[in-house]
């Protein structure tokens, strides 16, 4: 990663199986950092991702424990497992991607880590992380923060995207790959990495590119 690098550190919240973006910023990256001192932020990425249906996107949502008005710091907040949601989710994107050209390829390993029970929301996501980076062939450094630092603009090496990614941010263009629903739909852009490895396998990291 480090000879593609032009961005020094990313720092960025820890998303649930990050969007397309995401991966756009990560692989011209040094190296990410994922914040782990913050207090939780509703309306993110960082408990839910969208991927393609039928009839457009399709929000998958991980419940947490006191629900999302919570004001937990981020490392500290719980998954709640009282409903099946795992299960669900895999459901879904069974349904929704067994027509597509990659899933079978990557199905018994995501299978399983649908199968594995997480205490907390950050070690479910840096899970996915680690399956979607393996998926792609890219092997990210990865540190994590120990302490809060509210503003980083004083270090050049920092690139600070903290709350930059959420739903409603600005997207920028981005290049256009053969979805599932896509002749019903249209393309859908910016979804979670995903729909990108279903879709396209290892390609998607030259079309990351």
């Amino acid at each position: 990663m480090a000879e593609q690098g032009i961005n020094g550190i990313l720092l960025i919240e820890n998303q649930y199986f990050p969007q397309i973006s995401f991966y756009k910023t990560l692989i011209k990256s040094e190296k990410v950092c994922f914040e782990r001192m913050e207090h939780y932020q509703k309306v993110s990425f960082r408990n839910r991702c969208y991927i393609a249906g039928p009839n457009g996107m399709i929000l998958l949502s991980v419940p947490l424990m006191k629900g999302k008005n919570q004001r937990t710091i981020m490392k500290d907040v719980r998954i709640s497992n009282d409903e099946p949601w795992q299960s669900l989710h895999w459901k879904t994107l069974t349904s929704a991607y067994r027509r597509s050209p990659y899933f079978e390829y990557f199905e018994p390993e995501l299978e399983a880590l649908y199968e594995k029970k997480f205490e907390f929301l950050f070690d479910w996501n840096l899970a996915c992380f680690d399956f979607a980076n393996g998926a792609l062939g890219i092997s990210p450094v990865v540190e994590t923060t120990d302490i809060y630092n509210k503003d980083y603009s004083a270090d050049p090496t920092v690139l600070d995207l903290r709350d930059k990614m959420h739903p409603g941010a600005a997207e920028e263009p981005a290049a256009e790959y053969t979805q599932v629903f896509g002749e019903r739909t249209g393309f859908l852009p910016n979804l979670s990495i995903l729909d990108l490895l279903f879709c396209e396998g290892k390609r998607g990291l030259e079309l990351l590119k």
